[in-house]
């Protein structure tokens, strides 16, 4: 579906919103209830990514095909080569099959886990055969995606001897690590981080327990970059959030400082309120520990003129697309003085914007959301809109509900 997208007379806004569960905390949470059956799981992301992996875990198939879901990738390629005595073909869509998976599995294999390429070396198709793993030592470097430390960390418990890690080199995405070992000590999981040396007990005893999943700050971004284009005086209140949250997107409370924009922190909820106009000073960001932020953050810079300086972007190149190319690309578009870099993005100073502009998402639903709030400065086409459903399913139905006139093309 593509759609026409206008919220240039859009006026001050004055809404409340309930985003869904985090897809990252919802994900890590199914694997390790599927290894730990009294966990109980409470506002479940509804994506379709954690949608993906409840039908994994659920499969008894021996092809498991798991679309764009990068997160299902990792994390079940880990649990797969701990189930004894089954063997499955682990595989997604084309995408899937070009992001590269070699890292984790060569530290599957140091452990002694029974990996394959079907096809290309060190990218899925895997094929994987359960077997009991015969140390409990690993190392990894700490300067990849923290998806494939977290893989590790959520199969650690269940080892006879658990799991030690050492992280090798720089350590980056350091808020997803603690946001998994965090969940882990609420299942009961008795973990250690320091300098950079994980350890991860086995579970002697399982207790029953109820885990209720904080929403989604990568979706409240988009909300966040719409309050800071909107006019004085508008406000969205959005739930559930917790003040200490385990998200490290919740940094985006700090930044969004700099766009007029304050969030208060009620008991459930969070109310994001423009309380005066933006900085015009450039805004200089290492967005290592919050790389998903860098889409949204890049276009409410670009509508409100603001140069910027976004580095620590290096695992951008390997998401569901090449987010800094697409970036540049699309921006270009708009009119955007723009150059990048394998690991940054830098933005100049932009007065005025191209109107009739068609957002080309590359199967990535961070395009979609992160272009979408530029409605608010000129009308815009966005092609594939459903992708959104990757992470937020009523996404298109929440803009309209603040007053984003959508129609299909």
């Amino acid at each position: 579906m593509d759609i026409i997208l206008n919220a240039f007379e859009i006026g001050k806004i004055n809404s409340e919103i309930q985003i869904s569960g985090s897809k990252s905390e919802s994900n890590r949470l199914l694997i390790l209830q599927k290894l730990f059956s009294n966990l109980e799981i409470e506002n479940l992301s509804d994506s379709d990514d954690s949608e993906h992996m409840q039908e994994a875990l659920a499969s008894v198939k021996n092809r498991v095909d798991i679309g764009h879901a990068g997160t299902a990738m990792r994390f079940l390629t880990s649990y797969f080569a701990i189930q004894e005595n089954r063997e499955v073909i682990l595989t997604g869509s084309e995408r899937m099959q070009n992001r590269p998976i070699r890292i984790l599995v060569e530290a599957l294999r140091s452990l002694g886990a029974s990996i394959d390429y079907m096809n290309k070396e060190g990218y899925p198709p895997l094929q994987i055969k359960g077997v009991p793993l015969k140390t409990n030592q690993v190392a990894i470097q700490g300067d990849v995606s923290s998806q494939y430390i977290s893989s590790l960390l959520l199969i650690g418990a269940s080892l006879p001897q658990g799991l030690e890690i050492e992280l090798l080199g720089e350590v980056t995405s350091i808020p997803y690590i603690k946001m998994t070992l965090a969940l882990l000590n609420q299942v009961g999981i008795q973990t250690n981080f320091e300098d950079n040396r994980i350890v991860v007990l086995p579970l002697s005893e399982q207790k029953e327990k109820v885990i209720v999943v904080e929403s989604d700050w990568s979706s409240a971004s988009y909300y966040y970059s719409i309050i800071a284009l909107a006019e004085v005086g508008s406000e969205i209140q959005l739930s559930a959030y917790k003040k200490e949250s385990l998200q490290g997107d919740s940094c985006l409370a700090e930044i969004y400082e700099h766009f007029g924009v304050l969030t208060n922190f009620k008991k459930n909820s969070i109310i994001l309120q423009k309380v005066e106009q933006h900085s015009n000073e450039s805004l200089d960001l290492d967005l290592r520990n919050a790389p998903d932020i860098a889409q949204t953050i890049a276009v409410t810079c670009f509508a409100l003129g603001v140069p910027c300086r976004l580095t620590g972007l290096h695992t951008l190149k390997i998401k569901e697309t090449d987010r800094l190319v697409a970036l540049e690309k699309e921006l270009t578009k708009f009119g955007a003085s723009i150059s990048i870099t394998d690991t940054s993005l830098h933005l100049g100073t932009s007065t005025d914007f191209n109107a009739g502009v068609t957002i080309e998402t590359y199967n990535d639903h961070r395009m979609a959301m992160a272009f979408a709030p530029m409605a608010i400065k000129v009308p815009l086409s966005i092609k594939d809109a459903n992708v959104v459903t990757k992470s937020y399913k009523s996404f298109w139905r929440d803009l309209k509900s603040l007053g984003f006139t959508i129609s299909e093309l």
